[in-house]
């Protein structure tokens, strides 16, 4: 399935179930890396750490950007990445264009299907799993909310706690559990999104709470 534009795309198993929007990402990734060895995959911040687990899986380096696809295209051509793209269905492909392009991630996994020839959904358990949560905190109309104030916040925590954290889109955080959370405020719209992915529903649940309640004490 595509969306309007034709710039996004997700799968559905040959049993009709979800194969994820996020793993489009993943499996393309995995058939590019295969067969361009030293090569590197982009990804932006907001995308599941299994990109990550497949670069390292054929020896490849990743990197992620901030949200956007020009964002991610921007530093596929720095670090002469030959793949990249988003969590949310998007495929670049440097090798046909720096675009995300729903009729090229379509190709390409094709490809991949004929060549391992295996079930969609046996290609599904084959990649990494996690557990993701994509939340959308609404600011009401009359609060105050100093985003700068709870990254600031959130620094401290990561500083008192020894954990690694990005600042180039909002704040990431990388928990020495594997898991992590992306906090940042919406170009468009009065909220914050939140994306917080672990290994398991509990610990990603724990973490969302938690970061909720973060910003309910932060806002006034």
């Amino acid at each position: 399935a595509v969306d309007p534009d034709v710039d996004r795309l997700v799968l559905v198993c040959e049993d009709g179930s979800f194969f994820g929007e996020e793993n489009t990402i993943v499996v393309i990734a995995k058939y590019i890396l295969q067969n361009y060895p030293g090569n590197s995959v982009v990804s932006n911040l907001s995308t599941t750490r299994a990109v990550q687990d497949i670069a390292q899986e054929y020896n490849a380096q990743h990197f992620e950007s901030p949200v956007g696809e020009s964002n991610v295209v921007d530093l596929m051509k720095q670090k002469k990445s030959i793949i990249g793209g988003e969590g949310s269905g998007g495929i670049i492909f440097a090798q046909s264009h720096y675009g995300r392009d729903a009729l090229v991630g379509i190709a390409l996994f094709l490809s991949y299907l004929s060549n391992v020839n295996y079930s969609v959904k046996k290609i599904k358990t084959s990649l990494p799993s996690y557990y993701m949560i994509k939340h959308k905190f609404f600011l009401q109309k009359n609060t105050k909310f100093k985003f700068r104030d709870f990254v600031d916040f959130k620094i401290q925590f990561c500083q008192n706690n020894n954990l690694n954290y990005i600042l180039i889109d909002g704040i990431k955080i990388y928990y020495q559990c594997g898991s992590w959370s992306h906090i940042r405020m919406s170009n468009t719209e009065p909220l914050v999104r939140l994306i917080v992915e672990s290994k398991s529903e509990e610990r990603a649940l724990e973490i969302k709470s938690l970061l909720i309640k973060e910003i309910n004490t932060l806002s006034t």
